[in-house]
């Protein structure tokens, strides 16, 4: 079965990039001293959208997609923190405007070493590289429906859960990150079960990416050429991932940017509303330095694996544009 979103037309402002790795300059900084500092951000998009519906017609919104308040800072030399709140969807439809803000956010670091690092709160799931991508640089749009199958299945909340992480950079200046986090997951009504465990893995072949989340696209400025794998389970449900991806320079200023990546979901007796399948996503985007604008595409696929759920089958694609008025900032 094929669906396709038809008509759609987004209008997106962000402003004040603070889960990217560079310093923004519209973030307010205050720093008491080099160890203990805080920086301030807000990102904001406001969408309009026109959703075709399968009977007839289209479903029309306009509304804040992401409305967030992000606090960023050091306490004391190799201890940082992120806290970032949002209300999500603001004003769409079923419509309220008094739902409160929510916590995104909220973990501490301990960076023991460049190699060793200890996370610990409420933080993305670290399974594939599509939901590590800082919502400010997406490809496309936004982030694909199949890259964040297992969020609410696993009790997650958008994609995020509390537990530790462990996280390091390796081999010439941090080409190969690893993190490795035990989450809290789904509990029994005792709370006596087992822990949900989370693995990422990625590979840079030429410059190095650093930071909570990466870049979707680096608008000329990084060559990224990489691989990355990930892990996530709790009892017997498990996920896997596999990416492929690269952000490559053309020109002077130009940029290249493709990704494809492979999710396997199999939420098995511990997670019946999950079922089995394999997700497929490509997108490509080229960023034109000369009119800041960066058309792109994407496809993607849910193919279930037993036979009573082939129905359900989705096959969706599109394009678009992004036209940056300051970069990403």
């Amino acid at each position: 079965m094929k669906r396709h979103a038809i008509g759609r037309l987004v209008a997106a402002m962000a402003t004040a990039a603070v889960l990217l790795p560079a310093v923004a300059n519209a973030q307010a900084i205050i720093k008491v001293n080099d160890d203990v500092w805080f920086r301030f951000g807000i990102l904001l998009q406001g969408w309009a959208d026109w959703n075709q519906l399968q009977n007839n017609g289209y479903a029309e919104n306009l509304y804040l997609r992401r409305d967030r308040l992000l606090v960023t800072g050091s306490m004391a030399p190799g201890v940082t923190f992120f806290f970032q709140t949002d209300q999500p969807n603001l004003g769409k439809s079923p419509k309220s405007l008094t739902s409160g803000f929510v916590v995104q956010d909220a973990w501490m670091e301990w960076k023991i070493a460049d190699a060793f690092a200890i996370d610990a709160g409420k933080f993305l799931v670290p399974l594939n590289r599509n939901l590590l991508v800082s919502v400010t640089s997406f490809v496309t749009l936004d982030i694909s429906p199949t890259s964040n199958v297992f969020s609410a299945p696993t009790g997650s909340d958008a994609n995020r859960d509390t537990g530790v992480e462990i996280k390091g950079y390796l081999i010439d200046g941090g080409h190969l990150e690893y993190r490795y986090a035990v989450f809290q997951g789904l509990r029994s009504t005792d709370s006596r079960n087992g822990f949900r465990n989370s693995a990422y893995l990625q590979y840079n072949f030429f410059d190095t990416e650093r930071g909570y989340v990466y870049a979707g696209t680096n608008l000329g400025k990084k060559k990224i050429l990489g691989i990355s794998a990930g892990y996530d389970g709790q009892s017997n449900y498990h996920s896997y991932s596999g990416a492929a991806f690269t952000t490559l320079p053309v020109g002077a200023g130009d940029e290249l940017a493709l990704s494809g990546q492979w999710d396997h979901y199999d939420g098995n007796t511990f997670i019946k509303t999950l079922p089995r399948q394999n997700d497929y996503l490509v997108e490509a985007g080229y960023y034109l330095s000369a009119v800041k604008l960066h058309p792109f595409g994407k496809w993607e696929q849910q193919k279930f694996v037993a036979d009573a759920e082939m129905k359900n089958d989705v096959t969706r694609w599109g394009g678009g544009f992004h036209y940056y008025v300051y970069g990403q900032n």
